[in-house]
């Protein structure tokens, strides 16, 4: 099974790769500046909590916990956070496929997991684009069934699938810093 990062050359994926990582992390932290007057009593992990609320109750919570600017706000950060996902899923894609390659030339078992955990992160993109128009729905319409529980079912493995592609990356970084070659 093939992944279509897998047909940059490894030795050209960092140059592809740390452009990614630049560009996905200030987008990380303009969403983070940008979400600060998101972060309420009823939210308060801001954002996240909105996608993680699970049901209309808990997303008319937040909702009346944000005035106008909070409002705007989260509509430009949802905005924003479609931009963001073709970087950080990139970046992650392309960072297991360095790992997966850092892991086969040690010998290490845990290559095989390298494309999954790429393609993953790539269906993780994709269930935060659907995630991000259940949320505008509800920002912009109200919460109604089914848009809260949406968000969650697509917020919830989003991030499993994001986290695991990052360790497994930071693993095969860690081992091409620490491991000898076979």
């Amino acid at each position: 099974m093939n992944h279509p990062f897998s047909s940059i050359l490894r030795e050209r994926r960092g140059r592809y790769f740390w452009p990614l990582v630049v560009f996905t992390v200030l987008i990380m932290l303009t969403l983070n500046l940008a979400g600060i007057p998101l972060t309420t009593d009823a939210a308060p992990a801001g954002i996240v909590s909105y996608e993680f609320a699970g049901n209309v109750t808990g997303a008319e919570k937040i909702l009346a916990s944000w005035d106008n600017v909070a409002r705007e706000r989260a509509a430009f950060v949802q905005g924003l956070d479609f931009l963001f996902i073709p970087f950080y899923a990139g970046a992650i894609a392309l960072g297991c496929l360095m790992a997966l390659g850092v892991l086969l030339d040690r010998g290490w078992g845990l290559a095989s997991v390298g494309v999954p955990l790429a393609w993953l992160v790539f269906l993780a993109g994709l269930l935060d684009v659907v995630e991000n128009i259940a949320l505008v729905v509800m920002l912009f319409d109200m919460p109604a069934n089914p848009w809260p529980q949406i968000a969650y079912w697509c917020a919830a493995p989003k991030f499993i699938f994001v986290v695991l592609g990052i360790l497994y990356s930071v693993l095969g970084a860690v081992v091409h810093l620490f491991v000898r070659k076979k």
